[in-house]
């Protein structure tokens, strides 16, 4: 699993049409029941999901980067196509061709690139996995027929690791779908600092916030279309530092299970890429729009 790991327009009418079809879960469910089941059914998914291919849109303080990325078994692999709105220079272009090439070409290389996934994957699970116990929840009406739930820290969880500690510092809401029982957004704050090592190793500042989005690809897959992280961390009582995030993803296509490195690298030189077609979207009509982001998910459906 990554990291949970993503156009505001067009999000806004995707997450209104993911939740359009929903019913209304039976309130005399207890909110944390309906966490529980939201959260078994978003693990099957993650040990169980298909791989796709789509784009995504990064935006950091010096630079906006469109990206197409294909997942495979060995992990995720992606070319850059657009910096700040403009295709490459002739000098990116071949940055970008030695960085694949030795990714490719270096077995070191690629089994860091293997152990930074599982990684990820397993920390992904170890967060969802906490979501029951590590927060007390209530329900707070509804949008769009997702169920609404507000959330603030348990105060009788046992948070240790240092993942525990993070999440288990914040409150905010989370939506359900509740015909699929899965997770449709997490907003979450920093409700006070989060000291490591007396505050001595670093410091978690009170205030930050994450915003995440998922969308409905497949009969059974979700995948992240936005992510917000906004956190300030101090490290060794040295150095104050911002950790910005700030992404978005769309144009979901299903490409092949069990597919190598090598393998979704020569996928990404196929046609036109997903993150050109993205750019495309942006200039055409909303309509235009609109069919764009209907027919990859059609195409899933069809998988």
């Amino acid at each position: 699993m990554h990291q949970m790991s993503l156009v505001a327009g067009l999000l806004a009418v995707a997450y209104g049409v993911l939740c359009a079809h929903a019913q209304q879960f039976p309130p005399t469910t207890p909110a944390s029941q309906l966490v529980r089941e939201v959260v078994v059914n978003e693990l099957h998914d993650h040990h169980g999901h298909g791989y796709w291919r789509y784009w995504i849109e990064r935006r950091m303080p010096r630079e906006t980067r469109l990206e197409d990325q294909v997942e495979t078994a060995e992990g995720p692999v992606n070319r850059l196509a657009l910096s700040n709105g403009r295709t490459l220079s002739t000098e990116a272009e071949r940055a970008e061709e030695a960085r694949l090439q030795h990714l490719l070409s270096s077995p070191a290389e690629q089994a860091k690139h293997r152990q930074e996934y599982e990684d990820d994957e397993n920390r992904i699970g170890r967060i969802l996995a906490l979501l029951p116990d590590a927060f007390l929840y209530e329900y707070d009406g509804s949008d769009n027929d997702c169920q609404r739930l507000r959330f603030r820290p348990n105060p009788q969880y046992p948070a240790r690791s240092i993942e525990a500690r993070i999440f288990h510092a914040m409150s905010g809401t989370l939506w359900v779908n509740t015909r699929y029982k899965r997770l449709a957004r997490l907003d979450g704050r920093v409700e006070e600092n989060v000291d490591f090592g007396y505050g001595i190793l670093g410091r978690l500042y009170k205030g930050g916030w994450f915003s995440l989005e998922r969308t409905q690809v497949s009969l059974t897959d979700w995948k992240t279309e936005r992510l917000e992280v906004h956190m300030m961390v101090r490290a060794l009582l040295v150095k104050t530092f911002a950790r910005e995030t700030s992404e978005a993803r769309g144009g979901f296509l299903p490409v092949p299970v069990e597919m190598s490195l090598a393998q979704g690298r020569l996928l990404l030189e196929e046609g036109q890429t997903q993150a050109q077609v993205q750019s495309a979207s942006q200039t055409s009509s909303p309509a235009a729009n609109r069919t764009a982001l209907a027919a990859p998910a059609t195409l899933a459906l069809r998988r």
